[in-house]
């Protein structure tokens, strides 16, 4: 028996918000969007540039006024990045909290704008470690 993964789901309160984070800031690229009236949502999908065959479903919909809410049994969304402390930078100045920074110079966690735990890992090995990044303390949940 063959499986192959396609992606992972996440709803989301605000569409651009959640582009502005996963594209703008994480560098991930739009490969597809469905917009469905009858439905009332859209979807839309991300994936790293060069690896469209997995992806991230960003669901939206319309007129929700739902707060969603995150359980430690879902985890986590994990990239690789080919400089952890540079794509950390990118976020900070982004607006985003580094909830567990780079202190070993190879893992971070951040969260989405819908709080979702984003796992961020270096290429390779990891990078000797660095400030600010060594003395900056965990915030929050991750």
């Amino acid at each position: 028996m063959k499986i192959r993964y396609l992606h992972a789901m996440v709803r989301v309160r605000d569409i651009e918000e959640s582009k502005r984070f996963y594209c703008d800031l994480l560098g991930l690229e739009e490969i597809r969007r469905i917009e469905n009236e009858a439905g009332r949502f859209t979807l839309v999908f991300l994936a790293a540039p060069g690896q469209h065959d997995v992806a991230v479903e960003l669901t939206y919909n319309w007129g929700s006024d739902e707060v969603y809410s995150t359980g430690r049994n879902f985890g986590h969304l994990a990239f690789e990045v080919e400089d952890i402390y540079a794509m950390c930078a990118r976020l900070q100045e982004g607006g985003v909290t580094i909830n567990r920074p780079p202190r070993d110079g190879r893992m971070a966690f951040v969260k989405s704008p819908d709080g979702i735990s984003i796992e961020l890992l270096q290429a390779g090995g990891a990078k000797e470690p660095a400030e600010p990044w060594v003395s900056m303390p965990n915030v929050g949940t991750w």
